[in-house]
């Protein structure tokens, strides 16, 4: 993805320039509304993250297969799964997954979750994403770290994930510094528990610090009991409706 001129954190956005990052919904056998409404969901969906079995599994799923197909043909970048485990996985590691997902399921690049954010781990992750580089050239490439974390990550990916979390932590959040030296392209922000009635107050505070991929859903963790991010917000065609054309049907 090309990189555009850095705009100042606050600066004005456009709803033309957000988008959507799916995190990564149920298996398709256990979502099949989800994963097929999101095929018909247009220009607003940046990239949806497929993740077999905690990874890509261990032989092309055919549910899967045609999931990620769908996407492909709707114009959707589809981005293989694979759990960093904070710094613990190896390149070693973590290759022959990233294989499988471009020999399987033919992905457009890579979304690693669970993504440190420390200066100290910054050279494993260096070295991680040029293998993935390696492998493939031109694709897209997402840190899940969750957190803003060392400026120094932002050197070796498309974009990172530095909100992932509830709602009422998101709307006292603050943007570090020094995320206004690059554009809004480069960040996303995953939020969970948002109310219908605040959506207008999240998309103010994406735009106010310059994320412009975004996921928010009024699903909760249950207070970890359950993955938010599992099933569609109440409210998918409306939040679809403000990025453009495509609205699912």
């Amino acid at each position: 993805m090309p990189y555009l001129t850095s705009t100042a954190t606050g600066a004005s956005m456009t709803d033309s320039v957000l988008g959507l990052g799916i995190p990564g919904y149920a298996h398709p056998l256990v979502a099949p509304v989800e994963w097929s409404r999101l095929a018909r969901s247009g220009t607003s969906l940046h990239w949806v993250v497929l993740n077999v079995s905690d990874g890509p599994g261990t032989r092309p799923d055919p549910h899967c297969l045609e999931a990620a197909g769908r996407l492909r043909n709707a114009g959707v970048r589809v981005l293989g799964h694979l759990d960093v485990r904070y710094g613990a996985r190896t390149v070693g590691e973590l290759l022959p997954d990233a294989r499988r997902y471009l020999d399987w399921y033919l992905a457009d690049g890579f979304f690693l979750s669970r993504c440190p954010a420390e200066r100290t781990a910054l050279p494993g992750i260096r070295r991680m994403t040029a293998a993935l580089r390696a492998l493939l050239p031109d694709g897209h490439i997402v840190l899940g770290h969750g957190t803003h974390p060392h400026p120094g990550y932002g050197e070796h990916a498309d974009q990172l994930v530095t909100f992932a979390g509830a709602w009422s932590d998101y709307r006292w959040s603050q943007v570090a510094e020094w995320t206004a030296d690059h554009p809004p392209e480069r960040f996303c922000h995953f939020v969970h528990g948002v109310p219908r009635g605040h959506l207008d107050e999240a998309l103010r505070i994406a735009r106010w610090q310059g994320a412009a991929t975004i996921y928010f859903t009024d699903r909760t963790g249950s207070g970890g009991l359950a993955d938010p991010w599992e099933t569609m917000p109440g409210y998918w065609d409306e939040i679809v409706s403000r990025f453009g054309p495509g609205v699912s049907e």
